[in-house]
């Protein structure tokens, strides 16, 4: 199964390109949950500290100024410490 990938602090010129800003934007309160991702995603953390740790995998943090992709298929668990808001792609 692939990894989660996180780019720490992406240049405005790479986040332009793919067309970061215009994406829509998810937001969540500090709490955990269980997710599965059915497709890929790749999304901006605007604001927010997080760790996702992937079903028989190894814990990741990640939040503002990161750039994430979640491999489609993957089930994980989402602890957010700091309220998220986040632009995010599907697909």
């Amino acid at each position: 199964m692939a990894n989660i990938s996180v780019k720490h602090q992406p240049g405005d010129d790479q986040l332009n390109r793919i067309g970061v800003f215009d994406w829509p934007i998810w937001t969540k309160e500090a709490s955990q949950f269980p997710w599965q991702y059915d497709e890929e995603e790749t999304c901006y953390f605007l604001e927010g500290d997080v760790t996702v740790t992937p079903q028989d995998g190894e814990p990741v943090v990640m939040g503002k100024g990161d750039l994430v992709t979640f491999p489609a298929g993957m089930a994980c668990t989402w602890e957010i410490r700091q309220p998220v808001k986040k632009h995010y792609k599907l697909g």
